[in-house]
């Protein structure tokens, strides 16, 4: 399994805020029962890779079903297939060793 990082920036609103936009992200997830957690800086996704890549597509058009002109879409995919990797293993480990 893999994870993905996600950020999905609208431009163009004439203002600075883009939180209705983003909650869209979540909404949809959650609709897909797609296993997320939510961050300041972007949306971490768990799933197959190939998945990863729908859901990423997916997610980038949700701005444009708004109205918006122009959206920036940031991935990031570690897909590690040595081990079963879920959401939060990487913080639990490094929290380990600062322990």
């Amino acid at each position: 399994m893999a994870i993905m990082e996600i950020s999905v920036t609208p431009l163009g609103l004439g203002h600075p805020s883009v939180g209705d936009y983003i909650a869209e992200v979540p909404k949809y997830l959650r609709r897909e029962n797609i296993s997320h957690q939510l961050t300041d800086m972007g949306t971490l996704v768990h799933g197959d890779a190939s998945r990863l890549l729908e859901v990423a597509q997916a997610l980038h058009e949700l701005p444009f079903a708004k109205g918006v002109k122009r959206v920036v879409t940031h991935i990031t995919i570690d897909d590690r297939r040595d081990k079963e990797v879920r959401l939060g293993d990487k913080t639990t480990s490094v929290q380990a060793r600062l322990a």
